[in-house]
């Protein structure tokens, strides 16, 4: 069934664009460039859902439409565009209604995959609201949990980590999250916060790791106007925007002893005050921390308080790093691949078996993070087909080739190291640029004559005059 579609911006152009992209992409659109035109279209017709700009040249924000239209026909979907994208906008609208909420600039594969995930979400559960999160992936895959970001794969630590995950999510445990960098401690925790009783409440994540003392507190507990130099209003601060749901804190290591001390005393008393002010606050908070250091050693060594390690610690989970999860890594490229061609607008196949093979045999030191972006690179500089290992960036094929070059010379009679003292440095260079191919390639001497743009023969024949020259 074609879903209807309205679109309210005062922006004539975005509306044009909006239009003619989901338009192609199988909705009915309409639009209006007011809040009040927007209203009496809606009004008068029948849409299924509604993408209102916040912020419209008319005395009406995206908030009073919203309202008005849940007034109106509460089962229709409500998204919000935004280039606002403080964390209080989204709350408020996700409070008022609204399934979700998109920032600006616009990513093509964003919209559809909230719109998908909205439309999907008020069919199985009869207008439930959405919770506070950023666009969802809409992929098709077995046994995924709340948060389609989290894919569920088949290596033992994958399993484990689920299991986890299934066992902790339904209570009010704190949490802490171990693992390396790139991980995907996020996605973890939004998927523990959609798994969770609060779904339907706010997921507020803070990055502890840049803040300073001052500015921790103010984003933690809120402030009064003229609190400190720059206080100009009051501010909610983290605990009060999640009230009701789950705090994610991230690098929680880097916070100062103070704020660790009032932390301490929040989660004893489950009461804030706002910098500045005497008034306590209930908050009603779950609280998920996240570090890619260990706590125990940092509490020993004096780092960290051991009674707020304690508090965090009712439940802990190490998510495994990619190196150690093999097996799913030809799922991940498949699920970073289709969320690539949907940016990108490309069709792209999939993987040459060499680069299936690098990818496997590489370490992955930023781990899942670092795969994500190396997909997203190969597909930017391949135009059809699958990606090669051409479009690798050298920090892999570099490692595989150091890996596998012994290994390979010892079957295929490699090619000696030119002494030094070479004289020819044309030939040198000559001989660099195919030994750089050859590696890149995993030493396949059909695929490296190709990207050499010189038949197999001459490859060999200038392979064999290396070895001569020696």
């Amino acid at each position: 069934m074609n879903r209807s579609i309205l679109i309210i911006d005062d922006d004539a152009d975005m509306c044009a664009l909006l239009t003619r992209f989901l338009t192609k992409n199988g909705y009915a659109v309409d639009s209006a460039h007011s809040g009040n035109k927007g209203l009496e279209k809606f009004k008068a017709g029948k849409f299924d859902i509604v993408l209102c700009d916040y912020r419209l040249g008319d005395k009406k924000d995206g908030k009073d439409i919203l309202i008005e239209i849940k007034q109106h026909n509460p089962q229709t979907i409500v998204l919000i565009i935004t280039g606002y994208s403080d964390i209080k906008t989204a709350v408020d609208v996700i409070k008022a209604g609204a399934y979700d909420y998109i920032t600006k600039p616009l990513i093509p594969d964003e919209v559809l995959n909230v719109l998908q995930a909205a439309i999907n979400q008020s069919e199985n559960n009869n207008g439930i609201p959405h919770s506070a999160n950023t666009a969802l992936a809409n992929t098709s895959r077995k046994n995924s949990p709340g948060n389609s970001e989290f894919l569920v794969g088949e290596a033992a630590a994958t399993n484990a980590l689920y299991n986890q995950i299934k066992i902790v999510a339904p209570t009010n445990y704190s949490i802490i999250l171990n693992g390396e960098s790139g991980t995907g401690k996020e996605v973890i925790a939004k998927t523990i916060h959609e798994l969770s009783s609060r779904k339907n409440r706010p997921f507020v994540a803070m990055d502890c790791g840049t803040l300073s003392k001052e500015l921790a507190g103010s984003e933690l507990f809120g402030h009064l106007k003229g609190a400190f130099t720059g206080a100009i209003n009051d501010k909610e601060g983290h605990f009060e925007l999640a009230n009701g749901g789950t705090l994610f804190l991230d690098e929680v290591a880097n916070l100062s002893s103070e704020i660790q001390a009032s932390l301490l005393r929040v989660i004893q008393e489950r009461k804030i005050k706002r910098i500045g002010g005497n008034k306590e606050i209930d908050v009603d908070v779950r609280i998920i921390v996240a570090t890619n250091e260990n706590l125990q050693d940092a509490y020993k060594h004096g780092k960290f308080r051991e009674d707020l390690y304690h508090r965090f610690n009712e439940f802990s989970i190490e998510l495994p790093p990619l190196r150690n999860r093999k097996i799913d890594i030809p799922l991940f490229a498949d699920f970073f691949l289709q969320k690539t061609n949907k940016e990108l607008d490309k069709n792209i196949e999939g993987f040459e078996e060499d680069v299936m093979k690098m990818f496997i045999n590489y370490s992955w030191p930023g781990n899942l993070r670092e795969f994500r972006n190396v997909i997203r690179r190969s597909a930017l500089l391949t135009n059809a087909g699958k990606i090669s290992p051409s479009t690798l960036p050298a920090e892999i094929t570099g490692f595989i080739m150091q890996k596998a070059a012994p290994a390979v010379a010892a079957e295929s009679n490699p090619i000696k190291p030119i002494s030094l003292d070479l004289k020819d440095t044309a030939s040198k260079a000559e001989y660099e640029a195919i030994m750089q191919v050859l590696k890149e390639v995993n030493f396949n001497k059909t695929r490296a004559a190709e990207l050499l743009n010189i038949d197999r023969k001459t490859l060999y024949n200038k392979i064999k005059s290396f070895e001569d020259a020696q």
